[in-house]
């Protein structure tokens, strides 16, 4: 009963602030950092770098754990024919070597590079394992680790799995926290306490409402992964703050054309 009479109130916000709130441009983030130039690769030291040369809001990066603890930075948990991450030590891949020369990343040496990197947001996405326990220390490596760094108010989470990200609701309250899997009405996201939804683009080119939902109920929104001009159009004029791309630099050029 309680979230009916919630939800009921918020379409009564929606109706006053549907004409009232202005669309704003969104701001752009580099999926898996800025990669596809000269020099660079996914999720690599070069790609963090390249999207704050190109004044990206943020740069994109996967997170997995080791299974001696180390969170390495890469998207792929099958990291090599028959080798995942989560179930190997980190000396077993850490000469590993990524399309554009660099050795397979670490957390630590990420955060490093990326606090040099003054305006740039780091959206941390934890990748996460079968096992619940697994998730829960991936959760309490990300935050120790980031915090160990200084890096709280520069980091902004995102998952795919709820309960990792209900870990880091926990362990970081004073941190960002977005939910990914686009299975959660913005009412219910905002039940759990996170900063805002992160939802495909499809999705939310299904469900257009939910832009105005969440933002009526205090939530921030992005999509991933826009790679069409016409769609990265679409998007921002339906009001999402953040739209993720692997064009990035094509995409903020759009953005200020409209």
């Amino acid at each position: 009963m309680r979230t009916i009479q919630l939800h009921l109130l918020l379409l009564g916000w929606l109706l006053a602030l549907s004409c009232a709130r202005p669309v704003e441009k969104p701001k752009v983030i580099a999926h898996r950092g800025y990669w596809q130039c000269e020099g660079s690769a996914q999720n690599s030291i070069a790609s963090l770098v390249k999207a704050h040369e190109i004044g990206c809001y943020g740069s994109e990066f996967d997170v997995h754990l080791t299974a001696d603890d180390v969170p390495v930075v890469c998207h792929e948990v099958e990291i090599r024919k028959g080798v995942f991450i989560p179930q190997v030590p980190y000396d077993s891949i850490k000469d590993i070597r990524l399309p554009n020369g660099e050795t397979l990343p670490t957390l630590d040496q990420y955060l490093e590079k990326g606090k040099e990197l003054e305006g740039l947001q780091l959206i941390y996405e934890l990748k996460t394992d079968a096992a619940p326990e697994r998730n829960r220390q991936a959760a309490r490596v990300a935050v120790e680790t980031v915090r160990k760094h200084g890096m709280e108010k520069r980091v902004e989470f995102i998952t795919f799995n709820l309960e990792a990200a209900k870990e880091l609701r926990r362990l970081a309250p004073d941190m960002p926290v977005y939910y990914l899997s686009g299975d959660l009405i913005p009412l219910q996201v905002k039940e759990f306490g996170f900063t805002g939804i992160n939802y495909y683009y499809k999705v939310m080119l299904e469900r257009p409402e939910w832009f105005e939902e969440a933002h009526a109920l205090g939530l921030k929104t992005n999509v991933w992964t826009v790679d069409d001009a016409e769609e990265i159009r679409e998007i921002a004029r339906l009001g999402t703050d953040f739209l993720s791309t692997d064009i990035p630099e094509e995409a903020m050029a759009i953005i200020a054309d409209l």
